[in-house]
């Protein structure tokens, strides 16, 4: 197939750093060259890709320190998407909704991935107007505060099997991989670490919105003597820490659309202990890739038995259930589903 993936312009693709969108879009975008379709990537021109690259900016934005307006580059990408369109069997969309007006016009199948949370009530107009655009699920929860829209199917994120590499033995310490913000909860990760006595490590960046949070809420927290905090980390440095660590803390307080770090976990053969929220319950299978919890006596008490889970049996659990390869096919029957329905509704 000739398949066209439009990713956003804030990071490249695959991110130097935090970034879980344009990572799951280099995975499927690499998956899907290398099973041998034909993928052009819309996105910065400092994404490194096998595919054909179509740059819409010299560099992604988010860590550009003229803090360039990213949507006046994203709206000239997208009327390139429009101008190329028929070289496409399918165009596959992850900038969110930006696109959507677009889509009317596109002579070819076209379908989205919603990435984000989809609870804010302001966005119930949006999607009441735009309906009928076929649309992806990262996971059945993500669906519930728009039950009505044009949901397609769900497809799981995936990672490439030889990109975390399997630790049958962790270190003595847990950590938190993600963002400084008070849904993502650092508090309550830092809390079961210091009850249970245990190192944590934090890697996780800090957004300019969440700079007065950290300052009034968090920082303090962190002089605790078994607390690390690391800061922002690459792709390497992420492996080593996931590997190493004991358990993966995932103390949740919104409904996480998937949440990436987890299935990163289960690659090393890493447990998680995660709040029951979102995603959390399709993506964690209790006492095989971790455990779920509503509150702290439950993750302490987690914490206690987290030796329990047989890394291996995670390790086996991401292959067969989050690998690359798999999430590329699942995708390529949402592209053959939307491309039948799309021939069927034109005209003789």
């Amino acid at each position: 197939m000739k398949i066209a993936q439009v990713s956003p312009v804030f990071e490249r693709v695959p991110p130097k750093a935090y970034g879980g969108t344009e990572r799951v879009i280099s995975y499927l975008t690499e998956e899907l060259v290398r099973q041998g379709h034909e993928v052009t990537l819309f996105a910065s021109g400092d994404s490194i890709t096998a595919a054909r690259l179509v740059p819409a900016i010299p560099e992604s934005t988010r860590l550009d320190p003229q803090r360039q307006e990213w949507m006046i580059y994203l709206t000239m990408m997208l009327d390139r998407v429009r101008a190329m369109a028929t070289e496409f069997d399918v165009i596959h969309f992850h900038t969110d909704y930006l696109h959507f007006p677009l889509t009317r016009t596109l002579p070819v199948p076209h379908v989205t991935t919603m990435h984000g949370r989809l609870d804010l009530p302001h966005l119930v107009p949006l999607y009441r107007h735009f309906d009928d655009i076929p649309l992806i699920s990262i996971s059945r929860s993500q669906r519930g505060p728009l039950p009505w829209v044009n949901w397609v199917d769900t497809v799981y994120h995936g990672l490439p099997t030889d990109l975390y590499a399997f630790h049958a033995k962790p270190g003595e310490y847990f950590a938190f991989v993600g963002r400084i913000s008070p849904e993502k909860r650092v508090d309550r990760a830092i809390e079961i670490a210091v009850r249970c006595g245990v190192p944590l490590k934090i890697a996780a960046k800090i957004d300019i919105a969440d700079q007065t949070y950290f300052k009034e809420c968090i920082e303090k927290l962190f002089r605790h003597p078994l607390i690390e905090y690391i800061g922002e980390i690459g792709e390497n440095d992420k492996r080593e820490l996931l590997g190493g660590a004991r358990a993966l803390l995932f103390p949740i307080d919104w409904p996480e659309p998937f949440g990436l770090v987890l299935i990163e976990a289960f690659a090393c053969g890493t447990p998680v202990i995660a709040y029951r929220h979102g995603s959390v319950p399709e993506i964690v299978e209790e006492g095989v890739t971790g455990f779920m919890v509503t509150n702290q006596e439950e993750a302490l008490q987690a914490a206690q038995k987290i030796e329990d889970i047989d890394r291996a049996r995670c390790r086996r659990t991401f292959e067969q259930r989050f690998a690359a390869q798999r999430m590329a096919e699942n995708y390529l029957q949402v592209y053959q589903k939307i491309g039948n329905a799309y021939r069927q509704s034109k005209p003789e």
